[in-house]
């Protein structure tokens, strides 16, 4: 096939890719958007669990999902359709975070008081009060779950920080969508079914992508969105050797089980609960049950692979078997079936669990990569700070040296997107885990 030069291509259609494409197409560009799979948001967006929080290690991270929630919560603004149609939904739950066996919470309640972040400071009695099912005991570090110790008693009780505005989003698919029909409003053409084998350049420049199917779309900036495959597609524009951090494909399964009764008080679905003493989470889910994932703790080997084409989607017993079986010591009312029930899907992980959004030493290629786990509720926010990269990039700015700064919209944050830089020193005042 041909298709007759745009200013820029996205590689991938999921929700980070959606989101630039959407972004760059209020700069004025004309975007074209390749992506293998069917429809917008097939890919690792339709296996995430949505899930609206502000806990992160660093300040950059909280101000991003601070701002981003405001992005949510005002979604059809953010989107400006001008025809009806079926929207996702950001579900205001609230969030429970359970203190960690390592670091106390002030660290994290400092952050949020910097980014303005509203929360309120719990101790074992109000979790009971809030959450009458739960058993708020000391149990962590995490263990697995056929070790004796794991069935020990508690060596005191937890605290947690309980944040408000926090939730989760209703259809993580359906709100790529909604980006990708946004952006095609304005333009954006979503090629679906091509898969890219490769990426031309000349000398230091990027100058297209090429198709399976023989054909090439000639553009100035690419961006390289592409989940899971984003480390191969790197490999394809031969970029990669000034990059600090790697990214790796990660298969990882949420499991969903009927809710107890004690999740939550209130008509509503009960808060989303962050539980890194057992190295669980919980989110309510359609139909009175629950999202049950896990946090990535160290006692759990991480099932990593090389091709995300062949990761097989059904959950399996002993990973079912783990993570409920945590969410059941906090919430003793749960029940663990003997089947498990779920999906799996692939994450795009990179070395410290802290995405790159980046330029890239190809002129003309950028990054939005290492993004799963803890990026989907960063999504509209993410467009914007890859639009401003590129124009900024574009017309000469050297961010390698000077990094773009964003100022937020809705909270007056600034955001240095060099906290996102495929330079930075790995790990450098961030968890090293999934919670960011």
């Amino acid at each position: 096939m041909t298709v007759g030069q745009p200013d820029a291509v996205v590689v991938g259609a999921g929700v980070i890719g959606a989101a630039v494409a959407l972004e760059l197409a209020r700069t004025g560009r004309q975007i074209v958007v390749v992506d293998k799979g069917g429809a917008a948001g097939h890919g690792s967006t339709s296996a995430s669990s949505a899930i609206i929080r502000f806990n992160y290690s660093a300040f950059d991270g909280v101000a991003t999902a601070w701002e981003a929630r405001h992005l949510w919560a005002t979604w059809p603004e953010h989107l400006r359709l001008t025809t009806r149609r079926p929207l996702a939904a950001f579900r205001r739950t609230g969030a429970v975070l359970l203190d960690a066996p390592g670091p106390a919470p002030s660290g994290v309640a400092a952050l949020f008081d910097r980014a303005g972040v509203p929360y309120e400071r719990w101790d074992a009695a109000t979790l009971r009060r809030h959450l009458p099912g739960i058993d708020p005991g000391r149990y962590g570090p995490p263990k697995p779950v056929d070790h004796d110790a794991f069935f020990a008693g508690p060596t005191g009780e937890l605290g947690a920080l309980f944040t408000p505005d926090a939730g989760f989003v209703d259809d993580p698919q359906l709100a790529a969508q909604n980006l990708a029909d946004a952006a095609a409003e304005l333009g954006a053409r979503f090629l679906f079914h091509h898969t890219v084998v490769g990426v031309d350049r000349r000398a230091d420049r990027v100058t297209g992508i090429r198709l399976a199917d023989g054909g090439r779309i000639a553009a100035p900036v690419v961006v390289n969105a592409a989940g899971p495959w984003s480390g191969g597609l790197n490999r394809l524009a031969g970029v990669g050797g000034d990059f600090t951090i790697g990214v790796r494909p990660l298969r990882q399964e949420v499991h969903q089980v009927a809710a107890p009764g004690g999740c939550g008080t209130g008509p509503g679905p009960g808060p989303v609960i962050a539980d890194p003493d057992l190295g669980t989470y919980l989110r309510a889910a359609t139909g009175g049950h629950l999202l049950i994932g896990g946090t990535q703790p160290a006692c759990d080997p991480l099932e990593w692979i090389d091709d995300p084409d062949e990761a097989d989607p059904r959950p399996t017993v002993h990973r079912f078997r783990a993570q409920v079986t945590r969410a059941a010591r906090r919430f003793p009312g749960l029940t663990v079936p003997n089947r498990p029930t779920g999906i799996a899907g692939v994450y795009d992980v990179a070395d410290d669990w802290t995405p790159i959004y980046d330029r890239t030493a190809l002129d003309g290629y950028y990054v939005a990569m290492g993004t799963s786990g803890n990026q989907f509720k960063n999504a509209p926010l993410v467009g914007r700070f890859l639009a401003a990269l590129v124009d900024r990039v574009e017309a000469g700015h050297d961010h390698d040296h000077e990094p773009v700064r964003h100022r937020c919209e809705h909270t007056g944050n600034v955001v240095d997107l060099g906290a996102f830089s495929r330079r930075r020193p790995v790990g450098a005042g961030t968890s090293r885990t999934v919670m960011g």
